[in-house]
């Protein structure tokens, strides 16, 4: 269903936003999809991407990426990238809407011709450690966001809205 924060945030937000957080377009749109919208899985970590490739790795029936949005707290990092185009390529592959980091990517010309939606505060071209430290589906916070999973994320090119409750 197509959507737009602006419209979304005239509905629901009215004077004050007091169901939803909502932010400005502080990340750069790097996928192939500009829009990205979606039931929320959260990891932290910092410059390790162990747990971003168990995620989207995971296909089948069982698979957590069917329609979600992977948002990754990478501790703003400006060293490292935690996405690159094959982890990109593997997670459009197994259904994921999108991904949101609070950190890098690489491989952004690759990346943006696939059918995800992936924003990030930047590139780098160095790949990060794999040694699996980090945090799945607990809060994090970036950008003046308190992000929980199972909340319900919509990005576009003019910001981004999470909710506790399915908007569209």
């Amino acid at each position: 269903m197509p959507f737009l924060t602006a419209d979304l945030c005239d509905e629901f937000c009215g004077d004050n936003c007091d169901d939803v957080q909502v932010v400005g377009s502080c990340l750069n749109n790097y996928g192939g999809r500009p829009r990205i919208h979606g039931e929320v899985v959260t990891l932290k970590l910092f410059e390790d991407n162990q747990l971003v490739r168990d995620q989207v790795n995971s296909s089948g029936v069982d698979a957590n990426g069917n329609g979600k949005v992977l948002v990754i707290d990478a501790g703003a990092s400006m060293r490292r990238a935690v996405l690159g185009d094959m982890l990109a390529a593997k997670a459009a592959e197994n259904g994921w809407n999108g991904v949101i980091i609070n950190g890098c990517v690489r491989d952004s010309v690759e990346m943006s011709t696939m059918e995800l939606g992936v924003k990030a505060l930047g590139t780098h071209p160095l790949k990060t450690v794999k040694n699996g430290v980090g945090q799945t589906n607990v809060k994090v916070s970036f950008l003046g966001l308190h992000i929980n999973a199972g909340d319900f994320i919509y990005a576009d090119e003019d910001g981004i809205i999470v909710s506790p409750k399915a908007l569209v």
